[in-house]
């Protein structure tokens, strides 16, 4: 079996959107949804070998999700199948007024990933694995892979990216803050913004956050339109942010670690991932996706991958 440069681990849902307002029977598109799937395809679209690790159900959005990943080159062996246990669901009424995001993924299947799937994750020998805060959200067996992806004892030697990726309407900040915590500090590399980061633990500052993760090899602080800071062992870089008419937000987030985890995989000097992280990014806050849909223009001398 062929080494994967990255193996990302999380759940992906169908996602409903709504141009109008759900109560008054607006139509509703159809589409997937999942931070960590969109790294995968981010990374793919770089060049890189990436899978997906993951449960769905045995329904049509299940197969949905795992084509829609697969299409964009993520190997997706990794994902099993449950007979019983449906996928994940959120539905986005934006109109004014809406309910904004409503989630419908209790009890799904992704919810039952345990560290009974982490041997999926180090049997292809991956670089780099990926993960976010979200999983740890599902469920207690959820959080146990987590963890168990995130112990230097188990495993290869991969690096451990970790996104922290607080999502409120999953847990509250007071309940998720310890947690969260304590899994960026066993990582080796972490994302978090700066507002999340201040949500979370009181850390209103960029040092701030470096304070309280000092032990993190290397720690990307995010800071929306005015840039990104990487701590880099005793290495501090700050790139500003470009500027960028803004479509929609969701996914740039994604883009945002799948960049600059690219150039942590090939080797570039950290100025170079975070503006390489920043161009993926405004590739997607410029388009009404959530995924990079092609090599971002701004950063020339990067893999062509599947451009």
């Amino acid at each position: 079996m062929t080494r994967i440069d990255a193996v990302c681990v999380g759940e992906t849902m169908a996602v409903l959107t709504s141009p109008g307002a759900l109560a008054e029977g607006a139509r509703l598109t159809v589409g997937t949804g999942g931070a960590e799937s969109n790294v995968a395809m981010a990374l793919a679209r770089l060049g890189h070998r990436s899978a997906w690790v993951s449960r769905v159900g045995a329904d049509p959005f299940g197969r949905m999700v795992t084509d829609s990943v697969a299409r964009c080159g993520v190997d997706v062996r990794g994902v099993e199948v449950d007979p019983v246990l449906p996928t994940g669901l959120y539905v986005k009424d934006t109109a004014p007024g809406g309910a904004g995001v409503l989630y419908y993924r209790k009890g799904s299947a992704a919810s039952t990933m345990s560290v009974v799937d982490a041997e999926k994750v180090w049997s292809r020998g991956p670089r780099l694995v990926h993960l976010s805060g979200i999983t740890s959200a599902l469920s207690p067996r959820a959080a146990a892979l987590v963890r168990e992806l995130l112990d230097r004892r188990a495993g290869n030697g991969a690096l451990r990216s970790f996104d922290v990726n607080h999502r409120p309407a999953l847990w509250e900040a007071r309940e998720a803050g310890p947690v969260l915590l304590d899994l960026a500090r066993r990582a080796d590399v972490v994302f978090v913004g700066r507002d999340e980061a201040e949500r979370l633990w009181g850390t209103p500052a960029v040092e701030d956050v470096r304070a309280i993760l000092p032990e993190v090899p290397t720690l990307v602080v995010k800071d929306a339109e005015h840039g990104a800071t990487s701590f880099d062992g005793a290495d501090t870089v700050f790139v500003p942010a470009p500027s960028v008419d803004v479509v929609e937000e969701v996914g740039a987030g994604d883009a945002f670690a799948a960049g600059f985890l690219s150039g942590l995989l090939d080797d570039l000097v950290p100025d170079r991932r975070l503006s390489l992280g920043h161009a993926a990014a405004g590739q997607v806050l410029r388009s009404r996706g959530d995924v990079l849909d092609r090599v971002p223009d701004e950063v020339p001398g990067i893999r062509a991958g599947n451009a």
